[in-house]
C-alpha cells in the first residue's frame, strides 16, 4: 500500500524541485507557431529541475502505448503466470488492418509460433503493431493492461483499441491514450528499478535502448550516449519519449502532438521537427559543455 502511494504521488506531482525558468523559456520559444497542440515533460533525474508544457493534457499514444503492455507482460512474468521464453502460437482472430514494413509477425501464418521473448523485442524494437496486439491478448486484454496502470497509480494512461467499454476513448486518441508527464514517469519507473521487480526493469530497460526509428528525438543525441526511448506516429500526433544517460546525468523527456496541421510522412514534417527541436534544445541545456553536433540533415 505505501509503495502504491508512492508511486501515485511521483506520477501526480509537479516537477520534484524547482522549475528551471531558462529551459521553459527555450522551450516555449520552440513551440512558438506550432499548428496543433503540444505537451512536453522534461526532467532531470539529478536534480529535479525541469519544464513543462500541457504535462498534464491528455494526448495519443500512438506506438508509446507499447510501454504500458510491456510492463504488464513482466508483471505477470514475473507472477509466474507468463514464461518469456514460451513459444506462443500467433492467434488465427489476430488481424491488424494497417500493416507496416516493419511487422514482420503480419507475415506469420496462425498457429506459427515465437517466444514472447521475441515478441517483446520486435513490439520495442521496430514497433511491430500485430506483435504487439498479440502481447496485448496474451496477457489478458487491454483490461488487464489498464487494470495494472490504475492500480500503479496512472490516472490516466489507458488502452483502447480492442478493450471493451472503450470504444468512445478510441475515437478520438486512438490505440492508446497517456499524458507527457505519465509516460515519462514510466520511464524513470523502469529506470530507477521500481517497475515490476529490479530485474524486470533492467530488462526492460536494456530492450528499449534498443530502437529502430532513431531519425526523430534520438538523432539529436551523441550517438554513443545511451537512451531508452519508444516513438509513436499517426496521421495528426507525432510523440517521442526517452530517458537520456546523459554526461551531465540522466533526464526523462516526453514530446507529444495532437491535432496537427502537417498529416504527411515525410521527414520534413512539422511534428517530426518539433521532436527533434525540443531534443536538441533539452540535450545542448543539461550537457553544454558537449561539443558534439547532429550533422546536417
Amino acid at each position: 500500500m505505501r509503495l502504491f502511494l508512492f508511486v501515485l504521488l511521483l506520477i501526480a506531482a509537479p516537477l520534484h524541485g524547482q522549475a528551471d525558468a531558462a529551459l521553459s523559456a527555450k522551450l516555449q520559444n520552440v513551440v512558438r507557431g506550432f499548428r496543433g497542440e503540444v505537451g512536453i515533460y522534461v526532467r532531470n533525474l539529478r536534480t529535479g529541475a525541469g519544464a513543462e508544457i500541457n504535462a498534464d493534457t491528455v494526448f495519443p499514444t500512438a506506438s508509446m502505448i507499447k510501454v504500458p503492455i510491456l510492463l504488464a507482460l513482466y508483471d505477470r512474468v514475473e507472477q509466474g503466470k507468463m514464461d518469456l521464453e514460451a513459444r506462443v502460437p500467433r492467434p488465427d482472430t489476430l488481424n491488424y488492418r494497417y500493416v507496416e514494413s516493419t511487422d514482420v509477425v503480419a507475415y506469420m501464418a496462425p498457429g506459427d509460433t515465437l517466444p514472447l521473448r521475441e515478441l517483446a523485442f520486435l513490439m520495442l524494437t521496430v514497433s511491430d503493431n500485430v506483435a504487439s496486439l498479440w502481447i496485448q491478448a496474451e496477457v489478458g486484454g487491454g483490461a488487464a493492461v489498464n487494470e495494472w496502470l490504475a492500480g500503479h497509480g496512472f490516472r490516466h494512461t489507458r488502452v483502447n483499441s480492442h478493450t471493451p467499454g472503450r470504444e468512445q476513448a478510441r475515437s478520438v486518441y486512438g490505440w492508446g491514450q497517456t499524458t507527457p508527464r505519465e509516460i515519462a514517469e514510466a520511464l524513470v519507473m523502469i529506470r530507477q528499478g521500481r517497475a515490476v521487480s529490479p530485474r524486470a526493469s533492467e530488462d526492460m530497460y536494456r530492450m528499449l535502448t534498443n530502437s529502430y526509428w532513431k531519425g526523430e528525438a534520438l538523432s539529436q543525441i551523441p550517438p554513443t550516449v545511451q537512451a531508452a526511448s519508444k516513438q509513436g506516429f499517426v496521421d495528426r500526433s507525432r510523440s517521442e519519449v526517452l530517458l537520456v544517460n546523459a554526461p551531465a546525468g540522466d533526464y526523462v523527456l516526453a514530446v507529444i502532438t495532437k491535432n496537427q496541421a502537417d498529416t504527411g510522412y515525410q521527414e520534413g514534417n512539422e511534428g517530426s521537427r518539433l521532436l527533434r527541436a525540443v531534443s536538441r534544445t533539452v540535450y545542448e541545456h543539461f550537457n553544454p559543455r558537449d561539443p558534439w553536433r547532429p550533422a546536417a540533415r
